[in-house]
């Protein structure tokens, strides 16, 4: 294998940082390659996110930079080997929570960090299909919350993995016999435009806002399998008005796009949970597409429950957006500019 080309550290100023250096040694060849990537993207994207250098020769790296950073990319790299050799799939979305882990793995053992996210290493949730891992800490934390929680809120921007997460740990409960059931919901509220009379029988009129959900969902389980449970009522997905005057027991119940209830809707909602039951609650207070005055039924609860025993909160932020790299500016030049505005409308009532 070609020596690679060395890249620049990616921060500034740490060329006269204390430098450490270490090497690995990989066994196999060909999954190597494959942990280089294409044009070796991977390596070039652990380089520029660390400030690190990594020079290869044959089958051994020899990684440089400052000692926490090395440290940090010699475990990327090691776990990244470890998934290629059990057959998963590693992509740059991959790559970037791995070194996210990594990174928060590194700081100060044991401990937690800002976001109430655990350093240790979790287990993976089971599904059908694949294994589903968190991608940064706060993932983590949301994970390890369903799993001791009967109700938890997840609360932050779109691709930070809420919805979806939700969804494989439902399945996982579902797959291992601690549930008998899994029911999806979202209330039926458009995203700022107005459909008009939909055609077809009620489910043909639901299912568009319930289509994330069911993606979701074929992502975990093969389709014939997520027909079948549906058919049986073993999966349950409907709209949140078809919630009222139920005791939902021995299930995980989610609830989507929770910012787009209203108080009586929330409330109702909640007041479902029965015995050996789960909720989890997913919304984005930055979008709701509620008329305009309407109370959030999510923001409500927030504001009732926080301090609740029993319940959990885990807000995530743009730091923990897995999408593409430019989501998480989107969403940081959408923070920046509310920032903005309530900073001037602070000053103007000071005036």
């Amino acid at each position: 294998m070609s020596q690679l080309p060395v890249i620049e550290p990616g921060k500034s100023g740490e060329s006269s940082a204390p430098s450490a250096q270490t090497h690995i040694v990989f066994d196999d060849n060909a999954v190597l390659a494959m942990l280089f990537g294409e044009h070796d993207r991977h390596i070039a994207q652990i380089e520029h996110a660390l400030g690190v250098i990594i020079g290869s020769r044959g089958n051994e790296l020899e990684i440089s930079g400052p000692p926490e950073s090395v440290g940090v990319a010699k475990a990327v790299l090691n776990e990244l080997y470890d998934k290629l050799k059990r057959g998963l799939a590693v992509n740059s979305s991959e790559v970037d929570g791995t070194i996210r882990m990594a990174s928060a793995r590194g700081q100060v053992g044991g401990a937690a960090d800002a976001g109430g996210a655990p350093r240790a290493r979790i287990e993976p949730i089971q599904t059908r299909k694949h294994p589903v891992e968190p991608r940064s800490p706060r993932q983590a934390a949301y994970i390890e919350a369903m799993r001791s929680h009967e109700l938890v809120f997840g609360l932050g921007p779109a691709g930070t993995g809420k919805t979806y997460i939700a969804v494989a740990v439902a399945v996982s409960m579902y797959l291992s016999g601690q549930v008998d059931r899994i029911i999806l919901s979202r209330p039926a509220v458009e995203a700022g435009e107005r459909l008009g009379f939909l055609p077809g029988d009620i489910k043909e009129k639901v299912d568009p806002y319930l289509r994330p959900l069911y993606d979701a969902l074929h992502d975990m389980m093969p389709t014939d399998s997520v027909l079948k449970r549906i058919e049986s009522g073993d999966i349950e997905i409907a709209p949140l008005a078809f919630m009222r005057g139920r005791t939902l027991s021995n299930a995980i119940v989610i609830l989507d796009e929770a910012q787009n209830t209203t108080p009586v809707q929330m409330k109702m909602f909640l007041t479902r949970l029965g015995e050996y039951s789960r909720m989890v609650v997913t919304g984005d207070l930055s979008q709701i597409d509620l008329p305009i005055g309407a109370r959030s039924g999510l923001a409500e609860a927030v504001d009732v429950l926080e301090n609740m025993k029993g319940a959990a909160f885990i807000r995530f932020s743009s730091d923990d957006v897995v999408r593409n790299p430019l989501v998480t500016r989107i969403v940081r030049a959408y923070e920046k500019r509310e920032k903005d505005a309530q900073t001037a409308r602070d000053g103007a009532q000071r005036t």
